[in-house]
């Protein structure tokens, strides 16, 4: 079983990213109202995308990327990763900057590195419950 607290995302600040803000832990929080389980529904949405989750695992791993190197990694069209980092920066989950002629992006909320960790934490824990029901 994967244990969050003591897994090591070494990405943080070899990016320059802070860690997510503390905040109080879920057993703690008042239960969510209706108006915040949608906008919940809606980042998880989001992030909802093969290519989505692709993209941003490039950036996490490179720092930051221009549309044509997130093409060439993920064997895409540069115009069909525009639209996907459209996507991502109006949820505010990556910035960018420019230099010239080229646009390089890069993830500026680090709560999205962690929860996609913990989403492939919950994928190769299944994955491995599975197996060993199997077996």
């Amino acid at each position: 079983m994967c244990n969050i607290m003591t897994r090591q995302n070494s990405s943080y600040p070899a990016h320059g990213l802070a860690r997510c803000r503390p905040k109080p832990r879920l057993a703690e929080r008042p239960l969510l109202a209706l108006e915040a389980a949608a906008a919940l529904v809606g980042v998880y949405e989001t992030l909802a995308s093969d290519t989505r989750l692709r993209i941003l695992h490039a950036l996490v791993r490179s720092g930051e990327a221009c549309p044509m190197d997130l093409a060439g990694q993920l064997g895409m069209k540069p115009a069909a990763i525009s639209n996907q980092l459209q996507r991502l920066a109006d949820r505010s989950i990556i910035g960018s900057r420019r230099e010239g002629n080229r646009v390089f992006y890069r993830i500026v909320d680090p709560c999205v590195i962690e929860l996609i960790d913990r989403g492939l934490c919950l994928l190769e824990d299944s994955t491995a419950a599975r197996t060993a029901a199997i077996a």
